[in-house]
């Protein structure tokens, strides 16, 4: 099989959180491996093969469609994708009609969050998020036109130390859009998941066309401790940086944020 749709991000938005609950679907199928294959953005070169072998095959839809009646569809979660300035493109190009389920929080406590998720990890040297806010331009220099230029490279920067960047969730949106249109991406709060998660994750089964099965179980997954508070005066500063990208989620999520209430 191959995916019908996709979770691509973004980073520390509760993307866990919903693939689990999705994955206990019975109409659903996961990857055999785990959750996100990386294979448009990290993997690419080795092949739409490979890609598919991450997938239940097909027989075993075929037998639960029997069973329930309805359409089986497969799906991962892969919240690079998002961030990645070709995966876009390459999802377009290779899964036509495939849908796409994006989930967006308050960006500062998103890239607080990617802060210690990264520090933990070990792929960021710099303990004080504040200095590593303050590297991060200088740090992601060139890199996205590096990727776009080299289309198999990597960049650990990129992918590791964009705080700041990856919570400017319209930019990213607004290069998905011409390339699947509006309809087929569901822009989800991950304020409202968390606080009305049976509201929202039967918005997304109406999205994706699936029946609604017995009684979910909500769960929040990755919760990092943090090394320190964030300076409040910091926390004001950056909420006001993204103040005008957070405008433009209106008309995607339909509502103001959350976090902006």
């Amino acid at each position: 099989m191959l995916p019908t749709f996709l979770i691509i991000g973004a980073q520390r938005c509760g993307t866990t959180s919903l693939y689990r609950v999705l994955a206990r679907h019975p109409l659903v199928l996961k990857p055999v491996l785990r959750k996100g294959v990386h294979y448009f953005d990290m993997a690419y070169d080795r092949g739409m093969p490979w890609y598919r072998a991450h997938f239940p095959v097909r027989a075993r839809a075929s037998r639960l469609e029997h069973e329930y009646g309805c359409r089986v569809q497969a799906f991962e979660s892969s919240p690079y994708y998002l961030f990645h300035p070709l995966a876009g493109p390459r999802i377009a190009r290779d899964l036509p009609g495939v849908k796409l389920v994006v989930l967006v929080r308050d960006p500062v406590e998103r890239a607080f969050s990617a802060h210690a998720h990264e520090l933990a990890r070990g792929f960021e040297t710099e303990s004080c998020f504040v200095r590593a806010v303050g590297l991060e331009e200088e740090r992601l220099a060139g890199a996205a036109e590096s990727l776009s230029a080299s289309p198999y490279s990597a960049s650990t920067a990129h992918r590791h130390h964009a705080y700041l960047a990856r919570g400017r969730y319209a930019e990213q949106l607004a290069r998905l859009e011409p390339l699947f249109g509006r309809e087929r991406i569901l822009v989800v709060d991950s304020g409202r998941f968390f606080t009305e998660p049976e509201t929202v994750y039967d918005r997304v089964l109406a999205f994706l066309g699936l029946p609604h099965f017995g009684t979910p179980v909500f769960e929040r997954h990755n919760a990092r401790p943090r090394p320190a508070p964030m300076p409040g005066a910091f926390r004001g500063e950056l909420a006001r940086r993204f103040e005008p990208h957070d405008a433009l989620l209106v008309p995607w999520l339909g509502a103001e944020p959350s976090w902006r209430r």
